[in-house]
């Protein structure tokens, strides 16, 4: 495993020094390019068959590969959503933050997968990737991160 290489450039004393790649906070609502060391993290059916939504910008944009419906492909990541309930996704979310947490090189932008064609919320996944907060190379939709912080608000309080 490697660790990425930020580019470098020399600084005013002509010494050589990193340029940090400036990351958001939350991943950004529509993705049009992604840095060698990021990846789109989609939504997507367990047949591959990346026809709608982040999936089909994952085919066309991010290297996912027609009829893999899991993993790293490219610079995309599928997780399975189309299957059944929230408990059917969990499997593979979890499969995915260890992943990450094995590939420190790596930078995952993982949208709202599974709140379009497949229907569920926000508020029903977000749950799914609370493990997820934290790991320094996992950037999370903000309506996620908004939703489970508002799991961890007490009811009184509420």
């Amino acid at each position: 495993m490697t660790n990425y290489d930020f580019p470098k450039k020399r600084n005013n004393s002509g010494s050589i020094a990193k340029i940090e790649n400036k990351r958001p906070a939350f991943t950004p609502n529509h993705i049009k390019s992604l840095a060698d060391d990021e990846i789109f993290v989609f939504g997507s059916n367990l047949a591959g068959h990346h026809g709608g939504g982040a999936a089909r910008v994952a085919l066309n944009k991010f290297g996912a590969i027609w009829e893999q419906g899991v993993g790293l492909q490219g610079q995309s990541y599928a997780i399975p959503t189309m299957q059944g309930g929230v408990e059917t996704i969990a499997p593979y979310v979890d499969e995915f933050i260890e992943f990450a947490k094995t590939h420190p090189e790596l930078f995952f932008y993982v949208t709202r997968i599974g709140c379009g064609i497949a229907g569920f919320s926000d508020e029903q996944i977000a749950p799914l990737f609370k493990n997820a907060l934290g790991i320094n190379n996992i950037c999370l939709p903000e309506l996620f991160v908004q939703a489970l912080n508002n799991l961890r608000i007490p009811e009184s309080v509420k």
